[in-house]
């Protein structure tokens, strides 16, 4: 990835969400800025297939407040951290809601790999007072097959199995010696310091870490 890293990210949808949350800015209105400010037609459309499902979730909510979070990091020895940067959280009748979105059209978290993300995230959330009782959602925006279009999945997280202490050890054990590997790898090898301006690379997958 760090080789041939794509070109775009779904960052704007974060943004979208908030906004549709917060200030219950019109469907159309979003459409027509995105389409105004990302000219790439691929990008384009990809963004625009999230948009009914994304804004029609959030623009139905009445929201007590939405604020930032901050930054938070899971260790996993040594100078490697994984990070945990949720976009925002809101509150609806005083409960406090905590989502997590996945963009990927394809390939979202299978079950070892979502239990093992909750076990990290819990762990994160029982160390900050402010985010410990809050519900922590998964909004999954895939497809469930290829050719079929995005759906909304709503993961609540509360009932996911998550791993113990061994089982989490060995889990991120795997994971920071394939991140070692790659590591060692880049350093063997000239990576592009400037993409072609007319290349476009769009990854609408999710890489998957723990094959």
């Amino acid at each position: 990835m760090a080789m041939n890293p794509p070109s775009f990210n779904y960052n704007a949808l974060n943004n979208i969400a908030r906004d549709s949350l917060l200030f219950k800015v019109p469907e159309d209105q979003i459409i027509k800025g995105i389409k105004e400010k990302e000219k790439r037609k691929r990008v384009q459309k990809i963004l625009l297939e999230v948009i009914p499902l994304l804004h029609g979730h959030f623009s139905s909510l009445q929201q007590d407040f939405v604020n930032d979070v901050a930054p938070s990091f899971y260790s996993v020895g040594r100078d490697l951290r994984i990070p945990f940067k949720p976009d925002f959280i809101y509150s609806v009748g005083g409960q406090i809601y905590l989502p997590w979105f996945i963009f990927w059209k394809h390939n979202p978290l299978n079950d070892k790999q979502l239990s093992l993300f909750v076990t990290l995230v819990r762990e994160i959330l029982r160390q900050d007072p402010d985010l410990d009782g809050a519900k922590f959602e998964i909004l999954d925006f895939s497809a469930v097959k290829p050719k079929e279009g995005r759906q909304l999945r709503i993961i609540d997280t509360a009932g996911i199995k998550t791993f113990n202490l061994k089982e989490t050890a060995e889990m991120l054990a795997i994971f920071v010696e394939g991140f070692e590997s790659a590591e060692a790898r880049l350093k063997e090898v000239d990576i592009p310091s400037k993409r072609k301006e007319t290349e476009v690379i769009v990854d609408i997958g999710q890489y998957k870490l723990w094959d």
